[in-house]
């Protein structure tokens, strides 16, 4: 009987089932063998991560590993409280999940005991502080923040030059609904005068 295929796996990254088939025929057979003698940690169904070693111990995945594993390489962007909070126009919201717009999937996945909020949302590569400004006015109510005041804490963020006003017309136009347009083309207005 030939001895069992040892597949060298990177330390630290995820890898669907399919990934496995390189090593053997039957992929879903080695990952339940590699995952028995710890090579592997499960996910999610189909999802594994190699751990690896730190100081401490097992060292989790990063959440840009899992997603890209889970998307299958495709493009996605994490936005939400952490994004907009740092853009410094009064927004302090804190989700539970992290929000992850991308182009295949929607809805709300639990991998590797973490929630991920998965959304099919236009967005720009790479995405600008300027779209991330057009992405808090869109989620403005999740982000506890009143539209109006967002816009006055804008028209100061662009009189200080926080922000490059041709590229966040450009990025309201682009990416926003009328409302948020009307919003942000009031403060692009309002921080000109």
């Amino acid at each position: 009987m030939p001895a069992a295929v040892h597949p060298v796996l990177e330390p630290g990254r995820v890898y669907r089932t399919k990934e496995l088939a390189t090593w053997g025929v039957n992929a879903p057979r080695l990952a339940r063998r590699l995952v028995g003698e710890g090579v592997l940690i499960p996910l999610a169904h189909g999802l594994y991560a190699c751990p690896k070693r730190g100081r401490f111990g097992v060292v989790a995945p990063s959440d840009e590993a899992i997603m890209k594993a889970f998307l299958e390489g495709g493009p996605f962007v994490f936005t939400g409280p952490d994004r907009w909070n740092a853009l410094g126009l009064g927004a302090t919201a804190v989700f539970a999940s992290a929000l992850v717009y991308n182009t295949k999937r929607s809805g709300r996945f639990e991998l590797g005991g973490r929630t991920f909020e998965l959304r099919r949302v236009a967005f720009p590569q790479p995405p600008t502080p300027e779209w991330f400004v057009v992405d808090l006015f869109e989620n403005a109510g999740s982000a506890g923040v009143v539209p109006a005041q967002l816009s006055r804490a804008l028209t100061r963020a662009l009189k200080r030059r926080a922000f490059d006003a041709r590229r966040l017309g450009e990025m309201s136009d682009r990416f926003g609904r009328q409302s948020t347009r009307e919003w942000i083309h009031e403060a692009i207005r309002s921080a000109s005068a």
